[in-house]
Formats: C-alpha cells, structure tokens, sequence
C-alpha cells in the first residue's frame, strides 16, 4: 500500500479513502521524506504526541518526536533507526526507546520503521508506533517483584541453612555427649557392678567347696553360680553395646572384627571382612573410629531386621590418602527407604557428617543394601 503512497496521493477521491483508513487505527503511523520531513500522519499519531495532524506535516519528525534518550541525552540522527530505514533501506521493529511529546515528557514507545520505494527507489520511510507505557511498568513491577521474591528466597535459604547448621552441631555435639555418658556409665558398671558380680561369683565358689557333702545345697549353689555366670555374661555385653574396650585398647579394625564375629552368632548371618594391608596398623582419631563402630552397629542392626540376608561384608581400603569403608549385604535391598529404616539410614549419614566423610547409600530390589563412606585425607602423605 506505501510503497504507491505517493502516487495516490495525487488523486483527491483515494487520498481521501487513505486518511480515513489510517484514522480509523489507534496504533500512530507517519511518513516522511528523505529529508526526516512528516509527509503524512493519522489522528492517533499525532494526539500521541500532542499534536494536531496539520501542526506535524512539515516539519523533521526525528528533531520532533526523538531527539533524546529516556534519560535527556540527545540522540544523534545518525543513531536513530527510524531514519536508517531509508538511509540503510532495511526496516526495524525497536520497543526500548522513548518517544518526546509536545509538552516535553516522553513515553516508552514500541515502533517499526520501513522505507517507501517508489520505481524501485526509496522516497522516504512510514513508522507505526504504540504507547507501550503500561506495559513497561508492568514489567518493571514484575521484574522487582521477581527480584523481592529472589531476595526473600535467598534470605530465607541464608535462615534455613543457618538453622539446619546449627541443628547438625546441636546433633554432633549430642552424639559426644551420648558417647562420653555411655563411657562413663560402662567404666561406673564396670568397676562397680562387674567386681559385685566378680565377688559373688568367688563367694558362690567358695559356699560351694565348704558344702560338698550336701548334695541338695551343692545343686542350689551351682544353679546360682550359673545365673551368676548369664549375669556376667549379660554384663560383657551390655558393655560391650555402652562402649567396647576392645575399640579403646586395640583400635577400630579388631572392634570390627570382634562385633562381627558377635553379630554371626548372633543371627546366623556370614559375615567377613577386607582390610587393605596398609590400614591393618593404622589408628584414626578417637571420634573418628567411634563413629565408624557407630555405624557397622547401625548398619549390622539393618541387616538383622530388614535385609534377610545370608551375607555381610564390611570392606577398607585406600583411596589415595582417602580409606572407603564399605558395609554391604545380600539382602532383598529396597526401592525406597522404609520408615523404620529410613531413620537408621538418617543416623548414618548425620555420623558421617559429623566426621567429614562423604556417605552414599546404594540399594535395588533384591540386590542388597551397600553403605560407602569416604574418609577423605585422613592418611599421612
């Protein structure tokens, strides 16, 4: 239709038919010249800009209407797309510009601008533009509601982080203290209880030696010796759960060993171990070696009342300077964690938190549970 804009304007009848088809718009459109010079506007363009349609024909619409910046610098013509339209006879479509009204404030603008050709030269250019004011302050107040939104997020992260620190400190330091009363009531049931128990065993012997010839009191005596002894027994063990002196006198390997060999006859489960050659002599930190006789418990404890498994094996060995410690079963494993696994599992990897190791917890159905704990640079270089 532009591109015979000028031709028909030469005739009255469709000159006519042409403003009342560009009045009838509310988007803004004008024309220009090659020289910037308002050729023709509609009603909507030139009330956008405060103008009456006769006050704009005429005059440079670049000088006019966009002359500055949104923040008052002046924009060269040069720079101003409008005009390259004709002077580079490429269009644009531009919706991060102002537009300058006749009392001096601008608004946010979106406007496209395309040469007119006349015989296959171009004669001038014909903008379409919009007040696109709205729409930008929508924008904005979504784009600072996005930004209150992501400082929130990131506060409240900072509030959640902070708590959840604090409740892993709040647990490690429940875990020491837990650790240094069981240590102290096994020591007190120990020394005490275990040298009750001791004396009277002795006392039950020695009842039992003057009494020989009564056969009826011998007997009685002997039953009480016995349930002296399945105290005793009883006693060994309840120590051995509260704190094992084998971890304290011989280290972490030989408590494993141990724990194992008790957990066999316990449930009838096969179990083993690999330990690599080098870590056969090597002591850890004394929370570190708890933790990790914490956590066999704890895994040992899983196998024995969820996995059904015939088969345990713990495994370590060397990474570098790293140790993997490795506790696997062939039980039926789990898609998911069950309740009353899942907090076992939970106390598992909170151990290993507290010890700086790096936990991993693999299981499918029917192939077992393997737990992997990476200790890492605890080794001398």
């Amino acid at each position: 239709m532009f591109k015979h804009l000028s031709k028909l304007s030469h005739h009255a009848a469709w000159r006519r038919q042409l403003e009342l088809l560009l009045d009838s718009t509310g988007e803004g459109i004008y024309g220009i010249d090659l020289k910037g010079r308002c050729v023709f506007i509609n009603k909507a363009g030139a009330e956008m800009l405060g103008y009456s349609a006769d006050e704009v024909l005429g005059r440079n619409m670049h000088y006019l209407m966009h002359h500055s910046y949104a923040n008052n610098d002046l924009m060269p013509v040069c720079e101003c797309h409008i005009f390259r339209a004709f002077q580079e006879n490429k269009g644009c479509r531009v919706d991060n510009e102002v537009l300058w009204r006749r009392d001096g404030t601008c608004f946010h603008a979106e406007y496209a601008s395309y040469p007119i050709f006349e015989e296959q030269a171009v004669v001038g250019a014909v903008v379409t533009f919009n007040d696109i004011t709205e729409r930008v302050e929508a924008q904005n107040i979504r784009a600072a509601a996005q930004v209150e939104l992501e400082r929130r997020v990131i506060e409240r992260t900072a509030q959640l982080q902070k708590a959840h620190d604090r409740m892993r400190r709040l647990s490690a330091h429940l875990t020491t203290v837990r650790e240094e009363e069981r240590t102290r009531i096994a020591r007190e049931m120990h020394d005490d209880l275990g040298a009750k128990l001791t004396a009277f065993d002795l006392e039950l012997k020695a009842l039992s030696y003057r009494c020989a010839n009564d056969e009826k009191l011998t007997l009685r005596i002997e039953s009480m010796l016995d349930l002296a002894q399945g105290a005793m027994e009883s006693l060994r063990r309840i120590l051995s759960d509260l704190r094992p002196g084998v971890l304290d006198h011989l280290g972490l390997w030989a408590a494993v060993e141990h724990l194992l060999g008790e957990f066999s006859q316990r449930t009838k489960v096969v179990s083993s171990i690999d330990i690599s050659p080098e870590l056969e002599h090597v002591r850890l930190s004394k929370g570190t070696e708890t933790a990790l006789y914490r956590i066999l418990q704890e895994a040992l404890n899983n196998v024995a009342k969820h996995s059904g498994a015939s088969r345990a094996e713990v495994r370590a060995h060397t990474e570098g300077r790293a140790i993997l410690f490795q506790v696997r079963d062939n039980g039926r494993g789990m898609a998911v964690r069950t309740f009353n696994a899942g907090f076992g599992l939970m106390g598992i990897e909170e151990r290993a938190w507290d010890i700086g190791a790096r936990c991993s917890i693999d299981s499918m159905l029917g192939q077992g549970v393997c737990i992997t704990l990476r200790l890492p640079e605890v080794l001398a270089s």
